[in-house]
C-alpha cells in the first residue's frame, strides 16, 4: 500500500479559494453571455454523488458502483431542462485516497461505464491512490443517448448536391425526433462543463483526468474552461484542436493508410502472408481486395451483404492495435482465399452496449443500437462550425475533394470523405475548440504515437503548441491508437505522473514494444 501523496497547490491564495468557492467562475467560452447575465448554477454544484450497485452490465466487477449527477441541458439557460450523467467507480484500495481519477475512453460516442467494466483491472495501479471513475458523456450510453432511429444518413455520390442537402436536412430532423431534447446540446464544450459538475460532486478540488483519443479534445476543453481546477492530466492519442473536419478527414485517411502499409510490410516478412512476399505486392493486394469487394459484395449466411464499406470499417478497427496484426493476417487469409469475411468481422466486432432504461421511458432497447455512430457524428458536428454547401459539392469542386481523399488513401479515403459529409444537415457547431490556446494550468502530459492510425503524431505536436508551456510531450515510437494499454514504457511514465507527480522532460521518447512472438502466425 502506498502512502498518501500530496497534490501541489500553486499558491496559498488559490488554496484558500478552493475552500471557499462552491461553484467555479463561469466559463469563458466565446459564445457565453456577459458575466452579469450568467445564470445561477449553484444547485448543480451542491450535489454529491451517491453510489449504488451497478445494474444491467454485461460485465460487472464486484468493486464497481454507479451513480448519477444532474446537469443542465443548456448551461446558458438551465431552466430549459436537465439530464442525468451516469458515473461508475472502482474504489481506491487505500483508506485515505487522494481523490478521484476520471477516465474518458474516447469516441466521441464511446460509453465509459461498460468500457471500464470490460477493462477489469487494467487501471489497477491507480487505485493505490485514487478512486477510478468514468462516465457516459451526454448523449452517450446511459446519459440520455442520442439516436437517429431507422433513418440512415444519405450518401453523396457526386450527383445532385441540392437533393443530397435536402436529404441531409431531413435526416437531421429525424435524429432530433428520436433523440429527445439532448441532441442540440451535445458537444465538447457542454461535456467539459459537465466534467466540472462531476468533479465537484465527487468532492474533488481539482480534476485528475486521463483521456484517450476524443477524450484528449475533451480534456483540452476542460483545461481552457477551468484552468485553475486542473490537477494531474494525461491526454493519450491526441486529437486536433485546429483543423476543420475536411482537413481532419484527410489526415485520418493518411494515418490509416500508413498503419495499413506498416501492417502489410510486417505481414510480407512472415510465412504464409495472404498479401504476398514483399511489401510492395502486399500493399497492392489490399487495394485489389477493396476493388474486388466493391465489384462483388459477399452475401453472408443471414442474407446481409459484406460490402466495401464493411470491409473498410473492419480494417480500420483492427488497425487500432498492433496486437491485432496476427489475427488480421489470418482473417485476410480466409477472406482472400475462401471468400469468407466472418473471421475479419469477428476480429473487429465491438462489444454490445447495454445500460439503463431510455431517458424518455419508452419501451425501446436500453441504449439505441445506433447510439455510438449517432453520438460520434453529433459531437463532431457540434464542434465544427463549417458545413459544405450545395455549390461546394457540385461537379469540379467535389471531384477535386474526392481526388485529394483518394490520393491520401485509396483504401480509406473515399469512406472517410463520406464520414465528413455526414455533418451536412446539422446546424453549424461552435468554434470553441479551435479557439483554445495557451492554457494557464499546471503542467500535464500529452502522449503521441508515431504509428497511430486515428490521431497522427503531428496532431500531438500541433496541439501541444496550441496549449502552450503547460503541455509536456511524450513521443511513443510504436504502433496503434493510444499507448497506455499497449506500451510498457508509456505506462510507467503515466503511472509515475499520477502516483508520484513525476513528469518527464518534454520530447522524451518511448521505444516501440516488440510484437509478442506468441502472437505471430505459425511458420
Amino acid at each position: 500500500m502506498r502512502a498518501k501523496r500530496t497534490l501541489r497547490i500553486r499558491s496559498a491564495a488559490l488554496a484558500a479559494a478552493l475552500l471557499t468557492v462552491t461553484a467555479p467562475a463561469q466559463p469563458t467560452s466565446p459564445d457565453r453571455p456577459d458575466r452579469a447575465e450568467q445564470p445561477d448554477l449553484r444547485p448543480f454544484y451542491e450535489q454529491r454523488a451517491t453510489w449504488h450497485p451497478c445494474e444491467d452490465l454485461p460485465q460487472n466487477p464486484e468493486d464497481m458502483t454507479c451513480a448519477e449527477v444532474t446537469v443542465p441541458l443548456d448551461y446558458a439557460a438551465p431552466d430549459k431542462g436537465t439530464l442525468r450523467i451516469a458515473l461508475a467507480r472502482i474504489t481506491a484500495t487505500t483508506d485515505d485516497p487522494e481523490g478521484s481519477l476520471l477516465l474518458n475512453f474516447g469516441g466521441p460516442g464511446d460509453p465509459g461505464i461498460v468500457t471500464l467494466a470490460g477493462f477489469g483491472r487494467t487501471f489497477n495501479e491507480f487505485t493505490d491512490a485514487y478512486d477510478v471513475v468514468t462516465f457516459d458523456p451526454r448523449g452517450v450510453g446511459r446519459s440520455s443517448p442520442v439516436s437517429c432511429g431507422d433513418s440512415a444518413p444519405p450518401v453523396f455520390t457526386g450527383a445532385d448536391p441540392d437533393v443530397f442537402v435536402a436529404q441531409a436536412d431531413a435526416h437531421y430532423a429525424q435524429c432530433r425526433r428520436d433523440s429527445g431534447p439532448v441532441l442540440p446540446y451535445v458537444g465538447t464544450i457542454n461535456a467539459a462543463r459537465d466534467l466540472d459538475v462531476i468533479r465537484h460532486a465527487l468532492g474533488d478540488d481539482r480534476l485528475n483526468y486521463l483521456g484517450f483519443s476524443y477524450g484528449t479534445r475533451l480534456g483540452a476543453a476542460y483545461a481552457a474552461e477551468f484552468p485553475h481546477r486542473v490537477g494531474r492530466m494525461v491526454l493519450d492519442g491526441v486529437d486536433t484542436l485546429t483543423e476543420p473536419l475536411v482537413e481532419q478527414g484527410l489526415v485520418t485517411a493518411e494515418g490509416r493508410q500508413r498503419a495499413l502499409d506498416d501492417f502489410a510490410t510486417w505481414c510480407a516478412a512472415r510465412p504464409h502472408c495472404p498479401l504476398g512476399t514483399n511489401a510492395r505486392d502486399a500493399k497492392r493486394a489490399v487495394t485489389r481486395l477493396v476493388e474486388r469487394v466493391t465489384a462483388e459484395p459477399i452475401t453472408l449466411y443471414d442474407g446481409s451483404l459484406f460490402t466495401v464499406d464493411t470491409l473498410v470499417s473492419a480494417l480500420s478497427a483492427t488497425l487500432y492495435s498492433q496486437s491485432n496484426w496476427p489475427a488480421l493476417s489470418l482473417a485476410l487469409t480466409s477472406l482472400i482465399e475462401d471468400n469468407d469475411p466472418i473471421p475479419l468481422l469477428a476480429t473487429s466486432m465491438p462489444v454490445p452496449v447495454t445500460g439503463a432504461p431510455h431517458p424518455r421511458g419508452e419501451d425501446v432497447p436500453v441504449v439505441p443500437l445506433d447510439n455510438g455512430s449517432a453520438a460520434l457524428v453529433a459531437v463532431n458536428c457540434a464542434d465544427d462550425p463549417d458545413r459544405p454547401t450545395a455549390a461546394e459539392l457540385s461537379g469540379p469542386a467535389y471531384e477535386r475533394l474526392l481526388a485529394d481523399y483518394t490520393a491520401a488513401s485509396p483504401v480509406f479515403g473515399p469512406a472517410q470523405l463520406s464520414q465528413v459529409l455526414l455533418c451536412t444537415g446539422y446546424p453549424p457547431g461552435s468554434d470553441f475548440v479551435r479557439s483554445i490556446h495557451d492554457v494557464p494550468t499546471p503542467k500535464f502530459l500529452l502522449v503521441g504515437t508515431r504509428g497511430d492510425p486515428a490521431t497522427p503524431y503531428r496532431w500531438t505536436v500541433e496541439t501541444a503548441r496550441r496549449l502552450g508551456d503547460s503541455a509536456v510531450v511524450l513521443d511513443n515510437r510504436g504502433e496503434g491508437h493510444g499507448a497506455y494499454t499497449s506500451s510498457k514504457c508509456v505506462k510507467r511514465v503515466v503511472d509515475a505522473f499520477f502516483l508520484e507527480g513525476d513528469l518527464p522532460a518534454s520530447g522524451r521518447s518511448c521505444p516501440a514494444d516488440p510484437v509478442d512472438p506468441a502472437l505471430l502466425p505459425d511458420p
